[in-house]
């Protein structure tokens, strides 16, 4: 029986001594948990709590292939956070932005609420305010279409003159964007083309006139026009336009000695020139000619700086009787 309660008293005593090392274990474990607890709030909580202004772009994902876009929002919210000046200062060289997630997106409006917690934020920063406080997005199906291009002018060419045609590289071109936006354009046209006192043909960059959806589809275009002018003409008939004789190894006598010819001319050359006779050459080349006969008159238009060719449509006589001086 004494050997008994003897185990017994050991026991108990190895209970205690035990129990008391673990009580000591707890209590330091409280302890440190208290010291890094106080450290941790000396960082987070205690230090200096600083408020700023950030931009935080949105970030739109998942938007469908055949899905657009196609309104203007801002592309920005304006948030105000508050928290510790260390946390506050690294928040500038961390990317952050506001996830739109479209995968599910159809077309028409959709309404998306900016909460606090739509931002995904480092832990101890505090979104105090955020501006717009909501998103709407107009969702359309995207299109592409070949729009033709369409010159638009003023102004009229110079007195004399004529425009033939202006052509436009590229004369259509091709756009992709929202259904609403591309499909009720039936052409796209350039800004003003001045032809007031043009008197040449000339080939220049035009910027084509947009709207701002279309602006924002394809950008500030330019296009290369091409604008040919052309001198008015008329036709006219000039008479009595001398004939010259060419390599005459002897002097001869031309019958007739003058022509009449029907010819195309310049209008302004026309209105220039006095004597229109003076805007052809004619004339007989006379070589080896030891007999009298018949020889075809050859004629031209002068070329006068300027000015288009002239064009004969006929000449009469055609022929003209050379005959030799037996003795000049």
């Amino acid at each position: 029986m004494e050997n008994l309660a003897q185990k017994k008293k050991q026991k108990q005593s190895l209970i205690r001594t035990v129990l008391g090392k673990t009580n000591r274990q707890d209590l330091l474990l409280k302890i440190v948990s208290l010291c890094l607890g106080s450290l941790l709030w000396f960082f987070v909580v205690g230090e200096d709590q600083v408020d700023m202004n950030i931009q935080v772009p949105i970030e739109v994902l998942n938007l469908p292939e055949n899905l657009v876009i196609s309104n203007q929002f801002n592309k920005e919210l304006d948030v105000s956070v508050r928290g510790p000046r260390s946390i506050i200062q690294e928040l500038r060289n961390r990317n952050i932005s506001r996830p739109v997630d479209l995968s599910k997106a159809e077309p028409g409006t959709r309404v998306i609420k900016n909460s606090k917690d739509s931002i995904p934020l480092p832990r101890g920063i505090t979104v105090i305010q955020l501006q717009p406080a909501n998103i709407t997005l107009s969702i359309d199906r995207l299109m592409q279409k070949q729009i033709p291009i369409h010159a638009v002018t003023e102004g009229e060419v110079s007195q004399g003159y004529t425009l033939q045609q202006i052509t436009l590289d590229p004369d259509k071109i091709v756009v992709s964007g929202p259904q609403t936006v591309v499909e009720s354009e039936l052409a796209l046209k350039t800004y003003v083309i001045n032809l007031d006192g043009l008197n040449h043909s000339i080939t220049l960059p035009v910027h084509l006139d947009l709207s701002p959806e279309f602006v924002s589809l394809i950008g500030e275009t330019v296009i290369v026009a091409k604008i040919e002018v052309q001198e008015k003409f008329v036709t006219k008939t000039v008479k009595k336009i001398p004939i010259n004789v060419k390599d005459a190894g002897k002097p001869v006598i031309v019958e007739p000695n003058s022509i009449t010819v029907v010819a195309d001319i310049p209008e302004n050359l026309i209105r220039d020139t006095p004597v229109p006779a003076m805007l052809f050459r004619a004339y007989v080349n006379a070589k080896d000619i030891q007999q009298p006969r018949n020889v075809a008159v050859i004629v031209n238009g002068v070329t006068v700086p300027g000015h288009e060719p002239i064009t004969i449509r006929s000449h009469r006589p055609l022929k003209v009787h050379v005959t030799p001086v037996k003795n000049p």
